[in-house]
């Protein structure tokens, strides 16, 4: 029988996807998750949402610029927001990826 933990409610398959895909640990993605549900309660990280993020720390147009390229980067499935497969990919490549992974990701971000 499958252990689903219920109260995070989220799936085994995306457990074991994420931590076979990351460097991210499986304790580390339950917290992820945690904090991400809060933030999305509905599971879609909005592009509205990173934009009103990013602007705070972005001058206004430099942050509609960098969100655009997030999400074409990152926005597998096209629907204009973020899921949270979507987010630890990110999350990871931008915090903890190689050099090379990283440089392979500045470009992806300004090869429009």
């Amino acid at each position: 029988k499958k252990k689903k933990k219920k109260n995070i409610g989220l799936s085994r398959q995306d457990v074991d996807y994420l931590h076979q895909h990351t460097r991210f640990d499986e304790k580390e993605i339950q917290d992820w998750y945690r904090g991400f549900k809060q933030d999305c309660p509905n599971g879609q990280l909005q592009k509205e949402k990173v934009l009103e993020m990013y602007s705070m720390i972005l001058p206004e147009g430099n942050a509609v610029i960098f969100v655009d390229q997030i999400f074409r980067i990152f926005d597998n499935d096209g629907n204009g927001s973020i899921d949270f497969k979507e987010f630890m990919l990110a999350t990871d490549m931008t915090s903890s990826g190689s050099p090379e992974e990283k440089l392979r990701w500045a470009f992806k971000m300004y090869d429009k």
